[in-house]
């Protein structure tokens, strides 16, 4: 028996095939093999077409199960994961309106912000848990007011997992954590936020019916069989954005329990167990794929956008020519901690959410031209990575999580041991690093919807734990002075 696990990405579309009784994964396969288009008609726009992710998904199961040999009747159950933000318009033939407008498409910001200043922070951020932002909502709310002709046709509004569901199953729906992201989930009065559907003047029938994460939200039709190669009637029991799906990838479920990457850009999705927010805004919130009414569990979300770029830039530029990253990470090591004295704010690439969409950018201090090297520049950078990470996790911990266990997946800065063992010993959390992957994730979770696991543990009990990282005791107090350190010339800089 096999589970299906989809990833819809902005850059490509993935697919996974699981066995779910060992967990392991028989078949793995992506499309496009180069990044896929992104539409930028104008400077801040970001699009794609729904037609794309649908042609790569079909090839990316041709391909897997060609390569696993499996039966298609043997799939018990289909997840999906899916870029997160991002807004598909469909009319009442199911027929998409306009290409999707995804995750960073920026262009509408001033309609989040004028919906944050009209009807006030206690308002949405009470009921929101967020400001408005740039989140589907806002967008849909652009798409009302600049192409009227297409608003007028709109039937239900879906973000891209809803979407894929739509394809497979000839139904649509979505999912309280999906409608919590797109900023339409009032968790004060537990329903649709019909508050602010009314202030953008978009009525409530434009949302689809809303399913439970973890159910059949509807069966695979002949047509999409034929096209995907599939059998007919195989259930589509889980969905979720790429962020929640990626926790529940690391088996992360209840309060404190924290998921990180830190790949292009840096995450920290953390569970909380109460209704609360961030009063300034600083981080994101939204319903966990474990969230009811009944039991409270919210993902935050903090990001900090210049973490893959500040490392390969010093790759680029600090290291020595044609240094790999391991090596890299080894000239690091052979600076002290604190990088003896000097700091780097890695906050270079645009504005960032955490510090009030202020853009500080990146600043080193602390330079001594008679003692300081290459060394020191490239441990400097790491920590003030890891630094940022720990300041956003203090916002978190301001809003009540207690953050003892920080689950990752073995790629990208947690590679290097300097992040790894720096991370463990500012934030005073244990650090497990897994063999993941969001397609995986997604599959697994298919396995819990159709009841095929009674719960997450089982689901994840064949996780490989591949390395736990213990915060350093012995050194506790020089990765404290180094943090304070460089938060005090953060906070200089943001005043």
């Amino acid at each position: 028996m096999y589970l299906l696990g989809y990833d819809i990405g902005s850059s490509s579309v993935k697919a996974s095939l699981v066995d779910a009784q060992t967990g392991k994964c028989v078949s793995t396969a992506f499309f496009p093999k180069s990044e896929a288009e992104i539409i930028a008609v104008k400077a801040g726009w970001a699009e794609q077409k729904p037609a794309m992710w649908w042609e790569n998904l079909k090839l990316s199961t041709k391909q897997i199960l060609q390569e696993s040999g499996a039966n298609p009747k043997d799939i018990a159950a289909i997840g999906i994961s899916y870029q997160m933000h991002g807004l598909v318009c469909v009319d009442k033939n199911k027929e998409v309106l306009r290409p999707a407008i995804i995750w960073c498409d920026s262009r509408a910001v001033p309609y989040g912000e004028r919906a944050f200043l009209d009807l006030g922070a206690e308002q949405c951020l009470g009921h929101l848990l967020n400001s408005p932002g740039n989140f589907t909502a806002a967008k849909l709310a652009w798409v009302k007011e600049n192409e009227p002709e297409v608003f007028a046709q709109v039937d239900k509004m879906m973000l891209p997992g809803d979407y894929i569901a739509m394809r497979l199953t000839g139904e649509t729906s979505t999912t309280i954590s999906g409608l919590s992201e797109g900023m339409l989930w009032d968790f004060k009065n537990n329903q649709v936020a019909d508050f602010l559907l009314q202030y953008y003047g978009i009525g409530e029938t434009v949302i689809p019916t809303i399913r439970p994460t973890f159910s059949d939200s509807g069966h695979v039709t002949a047509a999409a069989a034929a096209e995907l190669g599939l059998a007919e009637g195989i259930p589509v029991t889980y969905r979720a954005g790429d962020q929640p799906n990626n926790a529940l990838s690391l088996n992360v479920f209840n309060p404190g329990e924290i998921a990180s990457t830190a790949g292009t850009s840096g995450v920290v999705y953390g569970v909380l167990g109460d209704v609360n927010y961030d009063k300034k805004s600083r981080v994101n919130t939204f319903a966990h794929v474990n969230h009811t009414a009944e039991q409270v569990r919210l993902g935050v979300l903090l990001c900090i956008n210049g973490t893959g770029i500040l490392n390969s830039w010093c790759r680029r530029t600090v290291a020595p020519e044609g240094i790999s990253y391991a090596d890299m990470n080894a000239l690091a090591e052979t600076a002290p901690i604190g990088s003896a004295g000097v700091s780097i704010l890695p906050f270079g690439n645009g504005a960032e959410r955490m510090l009030e969409n202020k853009e500080v950018g990146s600043t080193i201090y602390g330079v001594n031209f008679n003692s300081h090297g290459k060394q020191h520049l490239l441990r400097a950078a790491q920590e003030g990575i890891v630094f940022a990470f720990n300041y956003g996790m203090n916002i978190m911990k301001d809003m009540g999580m207690n953050i003892s266990k920080i689950h990752a997946g073995k790629a990208n800065m947690f590679l290097s041991p300097i992040f790894r063992n720096t991370l463990a010993s500012v934030s005073g959390a244990t650090i497990e690093l897994y063999e993941t992957d969001g397609s995986v994730g997604a599959a697994k979770g298919a396995g819990i919807g159709a009841g095929i696991y009674k719960d997450n543990k089982e689901a994840f009990s064949t996780l490989e734990k591949l390395a736990v990282i213990e915060p350093d005791t012995a050194n506790i107090m020089q990765y404290t002075d180094a943090y304070e350190l460089w938060k005090e010339r953060l906070e200089k800089a943001i005043k």
